[in-house]
């Protein structure tokens, strides 16, 4: 697929859907990176839910690190699949640091390779 044609759909959703946006609550890409992950096989209620008080306590992927697993489970545990999430949530914030400077890579070929994240 071309960029033209990319473009063409991308444009032809956006007239369908005029009033859409993200339903996941964040403030930055690192945060949105975090919820997408979390709200596999789970509401965008309960994420939002979740990630009202886990966006106070961890700010970064050096945060996230910072915690045993278990504890980072427990705060997720609303969630499920909260194990496998936790597990992921710390090697991807692991990944960030060591290969892109604690930042969310801009491209999709990069955001897919990422624990957790897919298409």
């Amino acid at each position: 697929m071309n960029a033209a044609t990319v473009r063409h759909i991308l444009e032809t959703m956006e007239a369908m859907f005029p009033d859409a946006h993200c339903e996941l609550n964040h403030s930055n890409a690192f945060e949105l990176t975090v919820a997408v992950l979390l709200s596999a096989q789970c509401t965008d209620e309960t994420v939002n839910k979740v990630t009202a008080d886990l966006f106070k306590k961890y700010t970064s992927p050096a945060d996230y690190l910072a915690v045993p697993l278990e504890e980072l489970e427990q705060d997720i545990r609303r969630i499920g699949l909260y194990r496998n999430k936790a597990k992921h949530i710390q090697n991807m914030c692991r990944i960030l640091i060591e290969q892109y400077g604690g930042d969310v890579p801009q491209e999709h070929d990069q955001l897919v390779t990422l624990p957790g994240v897919g298409r």
